[in-house]
């Protein structure tokens, strides 16, 4: 999985472990482009909205289609523990 992620990333400025982070941000949270350039300074990267939407073209959909995949589908069970109900 490593040399995929190298390969893919190739050629890029920054990390893969940045872009990658970025990118999840994007998708997985109702963020726009501003507000992911606004929170990664934070972290300790300068990064424009611009290449934060490039990198979003270029490398979303797999990223978009692992996201959708880990998300409950219907009919799925959910079991809660240590729930009590009163009734009054």
């Amino acid at each position: 999985m490593r040399s995929t992620r190298r390969t893919r990333y190739a050629h890029h400025r920054f990390p893969a472990e940045v872009i990658s982070r970025t990118i999840w941000l994007c998708f997985r949270f109702p963020l726009s482009l501003r507000m992911v350039e606004d929170m990664l300074p934070a972290r300790g990267i300068l990064v424009s909205h611009e290449t934060v939407r490039l990198w979003t073209l270029k490398f979303g959909q797999s990223f978009a289609r692992q996201i959708c995949r880990r998300l409950s589908a219907p009919g799925d069970k959910w079991h809660l523990d240590g729930v009590s109900r009163t009734h009054f």
